[in-house]
């Protein structure tokens, strides 16, 4: 949208010009006088009170006719078949002699009976995609719409009689129709000619294996996975042989799929077993090998690269379930999505898989805040929430750039149009307000947060603030606006406390619990996890670099050790978690399975670059840093984990706070911040933390098994 624009659309609030946001905001009167076209407004034209008229407006619009733009070939020739298939039925019916009233009949209802077949077809979508790669919905949409088209052509002449025959002078003029074997030849021409014009099209651009050439050079591929990914991959290969890759066979661990072909000829060569497979490889010899299974568990993926690496075979994966979701092209170009096997892949956590339209469900129609909406959670948080179709998706962040980046996302990629940018400091309780009152959110998720340990241990007032205090003040003002459902994003550092960063987001909880006691008609909810791969402040990024820089890798202690998950999956349980609350205030913890030791992801990410640990790339151990804890918990010794209705997710069962203690606390809190006493505020968090602990009685933890 160009610079100085405004626009609503459904009292959706785009992009505006910053002067007119304010007078929006200043005056909700000034509303009723703003065009509720698109105008282009100067600047200085602002202080005018006169009308300002619209100049034409560009409307996009999108086009819902029912053949494509790609598809009017494939009309023209079905045009071409269907009147060759309407002459030749009454060329065998007659013989090869059309003579008389059939004759007439004809050549008078040819003219029609085409157009008319042809916008049956086009209503029942068969020129919706193209004849390369027409499958077995459009055979049945076609042999539909012949059968519907037959119907209606038999009736209109049955009916209207454009044809009549008179056998003599004083006779009276019948109506002729189409004898019964006519109308049967049209049917089964017209369904020969359709179905056999796609089918040699989508034959000759499918292409067989043994019919592939490929140039010289081209490299033998084993594909892991025998069913649709692996199906997909291969008819990719085949369609484009400038990639220069040869299909070789399947790997499958299904016992029924043993020796079996598939269309191009190709056998299920074995299964993923550890000797199985390294019984194909060595058979095979392939040059690269493909895991085609978009949802295989990451034990699949490590046995799997584990066999290559030792053969010094490159692999590369499809993208995982979340990855193919995320995608808002609408296109499966699987050659183009392959990627290397990420560290991700092969930690052997199962990932959990949710149907994101029905968990999200509640946010459909709604308006939703995101806050910290430009950063790693955040902007996953808006992909996800911009799926289910929420009325408004208000994007708050005060870093420009990150904020750019993540609209830019939405509205040129992923094509969503209902996504509002708000430039806000939630430590600023002015904006805050202002941003609340505009947009009126009845979903406030508040990922907005700082996350950097040893950053936040430099920096300890301004920790406090950002994560402690803003998070009271967001969640206040939530309250008080009427907000539906608030959810706080936290992490397992806020438990039992032992750095800055974990005690501010301690506090937050802390927060978000007192003011659930004291907002009754808001939902409010806190989720912990752990380390999310990939996100602000994971190591992982940090070890590629590391890694890409020929070492050494740096980490801490070799007994460090941490949960990890994905960044889709754990957005996907934050929004879950959201539909939970059976009463206010609680503390939801996502199952994260079996921590992972430093060590171990360090030394699996230089394998995965086809280096070898120690040998290529030195492991450096520097030190723990100050309060840096070995294990990390998700529970603090007071909560008891109880299980939910949600796969993965536990709630944390516990005392109440003293809503009056809370208050009192953050009152003296506040005052710290304010004089930037960061001695005395690291006293007072800790004194806190330990109040919390004392007060509280320790629960025995049984373990917790949730069914799946």
């Amino acid at each position: 949208m160009p610079e100085g624009t405004i626009a609503e659309e459904s009292g959706t609030n785009a992009r505006a010009h910053p002067a007119t946001a304010w007078c929006q905001r200043a005056s909700p009167h000034a509303r009723q006088h703003i065009p509720t076209r698109a105008a282009n407004i100067s600047p200085n034209e602002l202080p005018n009170t006169g009308p300002v008229e619209s100049p034409p407006v560009r409307w996009r619009i999108r086009s819902a006719a029912p053949v494509h733009r790609h598809s009017l070939p494939q009309v023209l020739a079905d045009g071409l078949l269907v009147a060759l298939a309407y002459y030749l039925a009454y060329w065998l019916r007659f013989d090869g002699s059309i003579v008389g009233r059939y004759h007439d009949l004809l050549m008078d209802t040819i003219p029609w009976v085409v157009p008319a077949t042809l916008l049956v077809l086009a209503a029942f979508g068969v020129y919706q995609r193209l004849w390369t790669f027409v499958g077995q919905r459009d055979y049945e949409a076609v042999i539909k719409a012949a059968f519907v088209a037959t119907v209606i052509v038999v009736g209109v002449i049955a009916l209207l009689h454009p044809v009549t025959w008179t056998p003599s002078r004083f006779a009276t003029a019948s109506p002729v129709t189409m004898p019964a074997s006519v109308i049967a030849l049209w049917f089964l021409l017209m369904l020969a000619f359709l179905g056999g014009a796609r089918f040699t099209v989508h034959l000759a651009t499918e292409g067989r294996v043994r019919n592939f050439r490929v140039g010289k050079g081209a490299r033998d591929v084993l594909v892991v996975g025998g069913g649709q990914g692996g199906r997909l991959v291969v008819r990719e290969l085949v369609r484009n042989p400038q990639l220069r890759m040869r299909p070789v066979g399947f790997v499958d661990d299904d016992p029924r799929k043993r020796g079996i072909k598939d269309e191009h000829g190709l056998k299920i060569l074995g299964t993923t077993d550890a000797d199985d497979f390294s019984r194909v490889l060595d058979e095979v010899e392939p040059d690269q090998v493909i895991i085609a299974i978009p949802s295989a568990p990451g034990t699949l993926r490590a046995r799997v690269v584990a066999a290559c690496r030792t053969r010094g075979i490159p692999v590369q994966t499809m993208p995982t379930v979340f990855e193919l979701l995320q995608d808002g092209s609408g296109q499966m170009r699987v050659a183009r999505q392959l990627r290397e096997v990420r560290v991700e892949d092969v930690l052997g956590r199962e990932p959990v898989l949710m149907e994101l339209e029905r968990v999200g469900a509640y946010l459909a129609g709604e308006v939703v805040m995101v806050t910290g909406a430009g950063g790693s959670i955040g902007s996953e948080l808006c992909r996800q929430i911009a799926r289910v179709g929420p009325r408004r998706l208000i994007l708050v962040d005060h870093a420009e750039d990150n904020l750019f980046e993540i609209l830019r996302e939405l509205e040129e990629e992923r094509h969503v149009r209902t996504a509002v940018p708000v430039l806000a400091d939630c430590k600023e309780e002015e904006r805050m307000r202002e941003v609340f009152a505009e947009h009126r959110p009845s979903a406030v998720f508040h990922a907005a947060a700082y996350k950097h340990v040893e950053m936040m241990e430099r920096n300890p007032v301004e920790a406090v603030r950002n994560n402690a205090l803003a998070t009271r003040l967001v969640a206040r003002i939530a309250g008080e606006h009427g907000v539906a459902v608030f959810v706080l994003v936290s992490t397992d550092k806020a438990v039992k406390p032992a750095t800055v960063m974990g005690a501010s987001k301690a506090l937050a909880e802390w927060a978000v619990e007192a003011a659930a006691a004291k907002h009754r008609s808001t939902v409010y909810a806190t989720v912990r996890f752990g380390n999310v791969l990939a996100s602000s402040g994971s190591v992982v990024p940090i070890f590629r670099r590391q890694i890409a820089a020929g070492g050494p890798v740096t980490i801490t202690d070799p007994r460090m050790a941490r949960y990890f998950m994905t960044i889709p999956e754990a957005v996907q349980l934050i929004i879950r978690a959201g539909s939970l609350g059976e009463g206010s205030g609680e503390v939801f913890v996502l199952e994260m399975g079996e921590p992972v030791k430093i060590i171990d992801l360090a030394e699996a990410m230089i394998r995965l670059s086809g280096l070898e640990p120690e040998k290529d790339i030195a492991i450096e151990v520097v030190g723990a840093r100050p309060g840096e804890k070995f294990h990390e918990d998700l529970f603090n010794p007071y909560e008891r984990p109880l299980p939910t209705p949600a796969q993965k997710i536990v709630r944390a069962e516990r005392d109440p706070l003293d809503p009056a203690w809370v208050e009192s606390s953050f009152a003296e809190i506040n005052l710290l911040v304010l004089e930037g006493d960061a001695a005395g505020l690291a006293d007072k968090v800790a004194k806190l933390s330990t109040d919390r602990r004392r007060s509280a009685p320790a629960i025995s933890r049984p373990t917790l098994h949730v069914d799946s």
